[in-house]
């Protein structure tokens, strides 16, 4: 091979290595103190939903207007406005991750990602049941 066709094959290797590395999400889950520090930047939270707390949302007076109070696991709380439909089973969810930024004390929400770790634990008596009816 000639040196210019390893460099051209080393070059377009760093070029796939750099698309890789800034295609990778390195975001780290903040609690609401810390979110509350960076005001007006993206992040990622993860907290539960506050059920003592009523949630603000009428479809019939406007579909696209959610608002709740969420806690983080170190009992922070903050008022979240999401501008957009209500996720179905958002009160029955566990825990939620929360992507947007602060703004004051209310949290600015773009995405709600529900989190419902019972919905993925093993149930033994049915993993048994389906292991016996397929033999």
């Amino acid at each position: 091979m000639k040196k210019s066709h390893i460099i051209v094959l080393v070059g377009i290797a760093i070029a796939i290595g750099a698309l890789i590395m800034l295609s990778v999400d390195f975001s780290t889950y903040d609690t609401i103190l810390s979110a509350k520090k960076k005001q007006g930047k993206f992040v990622h939270l993860i907290a539960r939903l506050d059920k003592s707390v009523p949630l603000e949302y009428d479809p019939a007076k406007n579909p696209n207007y959610l608002s709740f109070t969420a806690i983080d696991s170190l009992g922070g709380r903050a008022k979240v406005v999401y501008l957009n439909t209500k996720p179905p089973e958002l009160e029955h969810s566990e825990r939620i991750v929360l992507k947007g930024k602060m703004q004051g004390e209310i949290f600015e929400c773009t995405d709600i990602l529900l989190k419902c770790p019972s919905k993925y634990k093993d149930d033994k008596k049915q993993l048994e049941k389906e292991i016996v009816t397929t033999k």
